[in-house]
């Protein structure tokens, strides 16, 4: 059951877990983790956004989709909705486990490194 922390929803390993498995389009999951950090281990079929490129990228973000951003424990992603809460985004949510609490598929590589951000809303 989601949780609510700071005014962000908070999606648990379940419900992250059930959201992946639907394969729809209306919500954009996004590993907001460092490059290494990503290579040596990612959620299959995440897209790589670094925290720190998002400032620079936040005008093209569409403020109409909705967000889940993921990282090692929680707190990046946590900080990432924040941000874009405070820059008008509506439904923005983080995972609140990070990587350290993921249980399921885990793949290495740089599969997906956003380049440009319009990639995130081509499925």
């Amino acid at each position: 059951m989601a949780f609510e922390l700071d005014g962000i929803e908070q999606v648990e390993e379940t419900e992250l877990a059930a959201l992946l498995n639907e394969k729809g389009d209306e919500t954009i999951v996004v590993d907001v983790r460092e490059p290494e950090e990503y290579e040596a281990g990612h959620i299959p079929g995440l897209p790589l956004l670094p925290m720190s490129s998002i400032p620079a990228v936040v005008a093209e973000m569409d403020k109409e989709k909705s967000y889940i951003f993921v990282c090692r424990s929680g707190s990046r992603s946590q900080n990432v909705a924040l941000y874009l809460k405070d820059q008008g985004f509506r439904d923005v949510k983080n995972y609140a486990g990070g990587m350290l609490e993921w249980t399921g598929e885990v793949t290495s590589g740089l599969e997906w490194f956003v380049k440009d951000v319009h990639e995130l809303y081509k499925k």
